[in-house]
């Protein structure tokens, strides 16, 4: 497949940008029950498990305690911000905050959808700084039953998920949610890539019937929209998958994503955004078929000094505040 080469200069969702010596992944496990896992890597294709692979961060809030769909983004002041999946049928989603992803404050839990009382769900958020703005946006989906009929049934079970957002400047004080990104379809699991000074963003179409469970691409004139026509799915149609992310490597852009039914991870590579390459078969990603294989997870770039840190931490003696 012949791709032309462009020169792109990406900040992704959950990643500032930085100068940059390294990647870090973070993932969940199982059902997200133990918290936060983290892989590192110098390439982006070689992934290791760090802490010997235990919990860096055990979930603490949300009824069902879980941590699914941990999304870290580098503040402008060089604080980690992370936000998860705290349950599967909750209006709330976990928050906590690091400089160096050991020592953790107090985890909160975030009522964002606590405003819908008949909310089915509150999955995958994802946050960025937007620098035009001077403050942190968060966006997820969920279901509110009855709001959008043209769609009801599309999805497993009840669901028929729209993006909804929120924004701070301190996590503190939240901006009221509202609607963040409606293509017409059940869709989740979205986050951005931005190349260009021009914006872009990334989409799972979660219909279920008829089948489809691929990713798109959409531009966008702002991180709060409006967003463009959606491209022509570009992951094999058949596999399902979901938590798309994203990251730059010298001249190429990577996208990787969880294949769930197939239970593995994958990646696709490409130098345009629109001729794609599977270079799944050259990635190595930690206890790939096993239990405790990779879930949903988020890369970043982040300094050598960070990654140096964690990797002299074997044992993961991670702190929290009380």
């Amino acid at each position: 497949m012949k791709m032309r080469l462009l020169p792109l200069m990406f900040l992704l969702a959950c990643g500032a940008a930085q100068a940059t010596d390294g990647y870090l992944f973070t993932y969940f496990t199982g059902n997200g029950q133990d918290g936060l896992h983290l892989a590192a890597s110098d390439d982006g294709y070689h992934w290791e498990k760090l802490g010997g692979g235990k919990s860096y961060l055990a979930p603490k809030v949300g009824k069902s305690r879980l941590m699914r769909d941990p999304c870290i983004v580098r503040g402008p002041d060089g604080v980690y911000h992370m936000v998860w999946t705290s349950g599967w049928n909750e209006n709330n989603i976990g928050y906590a905050s690091s400089k160096d992803l050991v020592n953790w404050s107090e985890q909160k839990e975030l009522p964002v959808m606590g405003h819908e009382p008949t909310v089915l769900n509150a999955w995958a958020p994802e946050i960025t700084y937007d620098e035009k703005r001077g403050e942190f946006l968060i966006f997820w989906a969920s279901t509110v039953p009855g709001k959008f009929p043209l769609t009801e049934g599309s999805s497993e079970e009840k669901y028929n998920h729209r993006m909804y957002f929120t924004t701070t400047k301190d996590f503190a004080h939240f901006a009221p949610t509202k609607l963040f990104y409606d293509p017409g379809f059940s869709v989740i699991d979205a986050t951005f890539l931005r190349a260009g000074g021009k914006s872009t963003l990334l989409v799972k179409d979660e219909t279920r019937h008829p089948p489809r469970k691929y990713l798109q691409l959409a531009a966008a004139a702002d991180l709060q929209g409006p967003f463009g026509t959606l491209g022509k799915p570009f992951t094999k149609r058949g596999l399902w998958v979901e938590g798309p992310t994203a990251l730059q490597i010298g001249g190429d852009v990577l996208v990787y994503y969880d294949a769930y039914t197939a239970k593995r991870y994958g990646a696709l590579r490409s130098r345009d955004l629109e001729n794609w390459e599977d270079v799944s078969e050259k990635m190595h990603f930690p206890d790939e078929g096993t239990a405790q294989r990779m879930r949903h997870g988020t890369a970043i770039a982040v300094p050598a000094a960070l990654l140096a840190a964690l990797r002299a931490n074997p044992t993961n003696q991670t702190k929290e505040a009380p």
